[in-house]
């Protein structure tokens, strides 16, 4: 990570806040970690908060539109010099501790498993991973410099009133972390098809370095005051184009793309009804955050298949959005299936909706495959 908390040990904070801009200006070589060693970053600062922001006039030897992430922590790395190439890599916002990698084209994270991350069988549940991939997409977006509001829109996006909204998303998992592990997130994007996007992750175990968790997504454009779905500007295009790199973490052959039926009142098994989203679930753009919809995904299913069973695939159609007024049903089929050649009904496979009670109208299709734990 780029700052770790024994790298504290070399700053401080002025007493006299009004000698602050004098201080700064005198310290433009930060000493980060106690070894000695040290790394250039030029900060800027003054008491107007008006300092000479820098731009990146290319990335991966495109030009973009974006403005560089430094313009809102006060710290400009200059785009070409000696040290931009290490600090890109090592200096971040205390709050975003990623650097990039494979030339930037990847966005690493890490992460540790929290006691409040983690559910009854003392590992981090589906929403947790949920939440890291989602953190770690939003820092890739706001540290490579296109992000000019911080929650992934472009600056061409914001002009036209334009927001980023996920309509699938799949995550494989092989292991999952207990409290206290590290994990270690990779993030990266390519284009899918002509009006959508994909972003991919996979996720590390920081300790033994295995791949424990895969995930893949599709992204399209909404107006953020009509909900209606938009075509890709071309701006848009050529500010986010710089950034795509033909890699998967699932390949496009595996992944989950096969129709997720609908459930009604007759095939549905179980049906879960009076879910009522809190203000506490709404996100910036005022609609649910997706994230919300795994934990009423999962009231329908049935506590000995959550007792007994590890949730090791799920897969997400977002359908429409969900407001604060808005009361769900959660309803769920499920069907035995072979996980292994050596077992043929090892696991259970589950298709589930989220709908509004009121006109049942969709509002989320769901697929996932949970395996017996061992």
């Amino acid at each position: 990570m780029a700052l770790m908390i024994s790298d504290l040990c070399s700053l401080h904070y002025p007493i006299n806040l009004s000698n602050t801009e004098l201080q700064v200006k005198e310290c433009r070589i930060l000493k980060f970690g106690c070894n000695g060693k040290k790394k250039l970053m030029s900060v800027n600062a003054s008491a107007s908060g008006s300092g000479n922001s820098k731009s990146i006039d290319t990335i991966n030897g495109k030009k973009i539109n974006g403005v560089h992430v430094g313009q809102r922590g006060n710290v400009v790395i200059e785009p070409g010099s000696s040290s931009a190439s290490s600090s890109s890599s090592s200096v971040n916002h205390s709050y975003m501790l990623g650097n990039f990698v494979d030339e930037r084209f990847v966005y690493r994270q890490s992460f540790v498993i929290r006691s409040y991350e983690i559910g009854p069988d003392k590992t981090a549940t589906m929403e947790t991973i949920m939440n890291l991939l989602q953190e770690t997409a939003l820092n890739h977006v706001a540290n490579s410099g296109v992000g000019s509001n911080g929650f992934g829109a472009t600056r061409e996006m914001s002009l036209r009133k334009l927001i980023w909204v996920v309509t699938r998303i799949q995550i494989k998992v092989e292991q999952y972390s207990s409290w206290g592990d590290v994990v270690e997130i990779d993030t990266w994007v390519d284009a899918a098809g002509k009006n959508g996007m994909r972003r991919d992750w996979i996720i590390r175990d920081s300790n033994t370095r295995n791949i424990i968790t895969k995930a893949t997504s599709t992204w399209v454009i909404m107006n953020r005051e009509t909900r209606r779905l938009s075509k890709i500007p071309e701006q848009v295009k050529a500010e986010v184009r710089p950034f795509y790199i033909n890699k998967f973490a699932i390949p496009t052959a595996q992944i989950d793309s096969e129709k997720i039926e609908k459930l009604n009142d007759e095939t549905a098994q179980i049906i879960t009804s009076g879910l009522a989203p809190r203000w506490s679930d709404m996100d910036v753009n005022q609609h649910v955050n997706n994230v919300k919809y795994i934990g009423w995904i999962l009231e329908s299913v049935p506590i000995n298949v959550l007792e007994d069973c590890n949730l090791m695939s799920l897969t997400l159609e977002y359908r429409r959005e969900c407001q604060l007024s808005n009361v769900l049903q959660s309803m769920t089929t499920m069907r035995e299936i072979a996980t292994s050649e050596s077992d043929k009904n090892s696991g259970m496979e589950c298709t589930h909706l989220i709908r509004m009670e009121a006109d049942q109208a969709e509002v989320v299709r769901a697929r996932s495959i949970w395996q017996p734990k061992q």
